[in-house]
């Protein structure tokens, strides 16, 4: 009967995971609604859930796991967190109300499935304020007072992102506001019982999880006895440098010093206040691909187009990365200039722009438009947003570009200024004589400095974003950490196939390698982070790099009892660095979503992010087991290698469960809802649910094979794939820009 038990629990947890996995692609088809309505809440898949929380539960008391108190409670914080969806299911409601300041309080809200509710109170909206990153107009919050009156007797709360707003059951989020500011659009939720069940769900996970590491009895404390666990390291590394070339064939432009003073101008540039050098690194990347052209500067690239603008159009310097477009422009090579882009008959791309029957020409011709337009727009002076200007009815300057229309209320001095100074500047660079120039930016940040007051950003802060901007050699690390990652593997498996040990000073010289590149990306993510004022998680390279950090410190961490850390963590790093700059080499520091100013943020992404490169190390694990398998002398070291992973893996799954369900409560304070069955939450359930098979080697003894165990953690890792890089490319979603 036991054993009944046993195959009703995984055959139902098999076709769950096949379900959610089906679901998320016919999402990408028919729409969130109808998988939504007829998958994720439909009666069968209720039911199914449901089946394999009783029938896991009876297998649990035939195995006698009440029996030790940790394992059970672990086991039974995931019933309860069931149980509470099931209730959400049946009793929560959702909806949402539209206020006005204007307008009379109201009782009624409107509900998911369109029909209308009614609260048992008035509900007004008092006051809606939009509030702004300081000195810019880039918003930080939303927040509207309510005034709630029942019997006579009022209350007051405060909603804004993040921060909700409770009475007697109903929750209240901010959602939307109206473009004249006088109206708010909120999400309602009313579920008493649910949530409750749910979080004491959470509380017993987080809580047995702690202590299933200090239970003696537990499988992982019995792994870490393993006798074959007492083995020494073993690998070697070699380093290698690149040069850059470069020609000496550069356009006209101005001296590095003359340069490096207007990359000290203010900008304002990405809804915040930024060196000029930051733009001009963007810039310069965006056109050509790299941050530096032909040896110069990227302010001397921007300086060069704005200042020598007959030289810079011949240049071929426009990266086209689409044969398709190059063949319409009569360029050779990757690279058109500006003057490829236009013809005696016109505009080349215009046929390709407005083509209707080939889709990727019209995007490829897109691609190379935005470029040609981001050159007319700086060499026209409309991309230098470098003059604030504010008056005395109101408080955050706005910024002009030298092709701006200004203000008439501006001073006549202070418009001649404006309008003239940079025309000055130019007129001294015409003449060579460069001391002057640079003391005209000087004047012109002085200026810049003075408007903006208070709100200007701090000198450290200025300085340490020009420190950022020149501190970025990511991409030299990531090719050094790949290679030393491979050459020390493959010396590794070479050891391990020989039985000999590795000469002790290699293996020191790894890790002051490992220990250099840490400090390098702690440094470079706290430059990042202190720069944008919040953790450096918020976006696909910045977890990126988080995730290269966390496979160079667990390696670290591990050196001593894992073989194999020091080739795994840096080849983890090195692939994710690469994985960092497929998008972009270094991407733009922006403004945070008022949404994402949550601690909850920082401590999701860095707990999944760990248990994804344990996942990672569990992986290179099993390849490495396959490569020692071909020889029947190395049957120790295959053995050896599967208890390291199964460590990895208790570690990883249960880090994986507590990032879930700490993303899962931050999504409950923001939008009123704790799962919403988005296509990257649901593949991260996928995972959790597949590896958490490796777990339960008692119950399913292939897992207790080496082999089989190996290959299962290679095989198993494409769900992380999938849910890190599937989901952001292919099947799209909410968390689709992580």
């Amino acid at each position: 009967m036991k054993r009944l038990f046993k195959y009703m629990s995984f055959l139902a947890l098999a076709i769950i995971v096949i379900m959610l996995t089906a679901a998320t692609v016919l999402e990408k088809f028919y729409g969130t609604a109808f998988v939504t309505d007829n998958i994720y809440t439909s009666v069968p898949a209720i039911m199914l859930w449901l089946f394999l929380a009783v029938v896991a539960f009876i297998y649990l008391i035939k195995c006698k796991v009440h029996r030790t108190v940790v394992t059970f409670a672990l086991h039974l914080s995931f019933l309860l967190i069931l149980c509470g969806a099931l209730v959400t299911h049946l009793t929560g409601t959702q909806g949402s109300v539209h206020l006005r300041t204007d307008a009379p309080a109201t009782t009624v809200y409107s509900l998911q499935d369109g029909n209308l509710g009614r609260f048992p109170f008035l509900l007004k909206l008092n006051k809606f304020t939009l509030e702004y990153y300081k000195g810019t107009f880039a918003p930080m919050d939303y927040v509207s007072t309510l005034m709630i009156t029942e019997n006579a007797d009022s209350i007051s709360g405060t909603v804004s992102m993040n921060n909700i707003f409770s009475y007697k059951g109903y929750r209240f989020y901010q959602s939307g506001y109206d473009d004249d500011g006088k109206g708010a659009t909120l999400s309602v939720a009313y579920d008493p019982y649910g949530i409750s069940i749910t979080y004491i769900g959470y509380a017993m996970l987080l809580l047995s999880m702690s202590c299933f590491f200090f239970e003696r009895r537990s499988s992982f404390r019995s792994l870490l006895r393993s006798p074959l666990l007492k083995r020494g390291t073993l690998l070697v590394v070699l380093f290698f440098s690149s040069v850059k070339i470069y020609s000496n064939d550069a356009p006209a432009t101005i001296p590095r010093y003359v340069a490096e003073e207007l990359g000290n101008l203010y900008i304002y540039y990405n809804d915040r206040i930024s060196p000029l050098q930051t733009f001009a690194k963007d810039f310069t990347v965006k056109l050509y691909g790299k941050s530096s052209y032909k040896g110069l500067s990227p302010e001397q690239v921007v300086a060069g187009w704005f200042f020598y603008y007959d030289d810079w159009k011949h240049e071929p310097m426009i990266k086209v990365k689409e044969k398709a477009v190059r063949d319409i422009l009569g360029c050779k090579g990757k690279y058109a200039s500006l003057v490829d882009f236009t013809s005696n008959r016109g505009y080349k791309l215009d046929a390709a722009l407005q083509s209707s029957d080939d889709a990727a020409l019209r995007r490829a011709a897109v691609s190379a438009n935005e470029k040609f337009n981001l050159v007319s727009m700086l060499c026209t002076g409309r991309f230098l947003q470098i003059f604030p200007y504010s008056n005395d009815s109101v408080s955050t300057p706005q910024w002009y570009s030298l092709a701006d229309r200004l203000p008439a209320d501006m001073p006549v001095e202070q418009y001649a200024f404006v309008r003239g100074c940079m025309n000055y500047v130019a007129e001294k660079i015409a003449a060579g004589r460069y001391d002057e120039a640079v003391q005209l930016l000087g004047k012109i940040r002085k200026y810049q400095k003075n408007v903006m007051g208070t709100l200007s950003p701090s000198d450290m802060r200025f300085s340490a974003e020009k420190l950022y901007n020149n501190a970025n050699c990511i991409r030299f690390l990531a090719m050094f950490s790949v290679f030393a990652g491979v050459v020390s593997f493959f010396i590794c498996i070479r050891s391990f196939a020989k039985h000999k040990p590795i000469a002790t000073w290699l293996r020191m010289l790894l890790n002051v390698l490992r220990w250099a590149v840490l400090l390098y990306l702690t440094f470079f993510m706290a430059l990042r982070g202190y720069i944008s004022g919040h953790f450096p998680v918020s976006n696909g390279f910045e977890t990126m790099m988080f995730m290269a950090w966390c496979a160079l410190l667990i390696s670290i961490l591990a050196n001593r009892r894992f073989v194999l850390a020091a080739p795994f963590g840096l080849l983890l790093c090195g692939l994710s660095l690469m994985v960092a700059m497929m998008g972009d080499s270094n991407p733009q520091i922006t403004r945070l979503m008022p949404v994402l100013h949550s601690p909850l943020l920082s401590v999701h992404v860095v707990v999944i992010m760990i248990a994804y490169s344990l996942f990672a190390f569990a992986m290179l694990n099993g390849v490495t087991a396959l490569f020692l398998h071909r020889s029947k002398e190395n049957s120790d070291s295959v053995e050896y290698l599967a208890v390291l992973s199964r460590i990895i893996l208790y570690p990883a799954v249960f880090l994986l469960a507590v990032g879930i369900f700490i993303g899962a409560v931050w999504a409950n304070v923001s939008w009123g809802r704790y799962w919403g069955w988005d296509p990257k939450e649901v593949w991260a359930l996928i995972t959790m649910l597949v590896y958490s098979l490796a777990l339960h080697a008692t119950s399913l003894p292939m897992f207790r094979k080496p082999l089989f165990l190996h290959l299962f953690c290679i095989a198993a890792f494409l769900t992380v794939l999938i849910t890190y890089f599937g989901v952001n490319f292919i099947l799209g979603g909410m968390h689709s820009y992580a």
